[in-house]
C-alpha cells in the first residue's frame, strides 16, 4: 500500500516559526563565551550562501575578526558597518 502525500512547496520561509525571512539574521557576539566566540562567528560566516548575510553585534570594534574573516574569505565576504553603538555590522557573501 502507498500513500501519496499532497506536498506543495512554497517559495520562502514557510515554517511559521514567527521568523521573518526578510529580516537580516544577526548574531549577537556579546552573549557568546569570549573562549569561543571567533570560532562561532567564523563558523556562521562559513555557513553564508551567495548571496546571505548575516548582521553581526559586537562588545567592541572587531577589527581581529574581520581580518580573520578576510583571510579566511577574502573578497567573498562584504563587511559594512552599520552601527557603533553596539557595534553592529553586515557580513554579506557575494
Amino acid at each position: 500500500m502507498t500513500t501519496d502525500l499532497p506536498l506543495t512547496e512554497r517559495p520562502g520561509h514557510t515554517c511559521q516559526c514567527g521568523h521573518d525571512a526578510h529580516e537580516l539574521p544577526t548574531l549577537d557576539a556579546r552573549t557568546i563565551p569570549h573562549a569561543l566566540r571567533h570560532a562561532a562567528i567564523l563558523g556562521a560566516v562559513a555557513g553564508l550562501r551567495p548571496g546571505q548575510a548575516m548582521g553581526l553585534i559586537a562588545p567592541h570594534n572587531p577589527l581581529p575578526l574581520l581580518d580573520q574573516i578576510r583571510d579566511a574569505h577574502g573578497d567573498a565576504v562584504e563587511i559594512s558597518y552599520l552601527s557603533e553603538d553596539p557595534w553592529t555590522l553586515k557580513l554579506a557573501r557575494v
